[in-house]
C-alpha cells in the first residue's frame, strides 16, 4: 500500500513538474508589443502615493521652502542635506 501510494506522488510529481502555467518572458521585454510597463498603473511620469492615489514623479520647486538639496534644520533655517 505504501509503496503505490509513493509511486502516485512520485508520477504526479514528474507530470506536473515539467507543466509552465505561463512562461516568463526576459526581463525588460515582453511577450508582444502591446504591453506597455507603467509604474503602479499609474503611466510614464507618475507613481503610486502611501494612500494610493497618483503623484507626478517630480516636485514643484515653487511648493517648498528651500531649494533643492536643502531641508527645513532647528529653527526654521535652510540646512544643506547631510548637514
Amino acid at each position: 500500500m505504501m509503496r503505490t501510494v509513493l509511486a502516485v506522488a512520485l508520477a504526479l510529481g514528474a507530470i506536473t513538474g515539467v507543466a509552465e502555467a505561463m512562461p516568463l518572458a526576459a526581463p525588460g521585454t515582453s511577450a508582444n508589443g502591446d504591453v506597455i510597463a507603467v509604474a503602479g498603473g499609474c503611466g510614464p511620469g507618475w507613481h503610486r502615493g502611501p494612500y494610493g492615489g497618483c503623484l507626478r514623479n517630480y516636485a514643484n520647486p515653487a511648493a517648498h521652502a528651500c531649494p533643492r538639496g536643502y531641508h527645513i534644520g532647528p529653527g526654521g533655517a535652510c540646512r544643506g542635506n547631510g548637514r
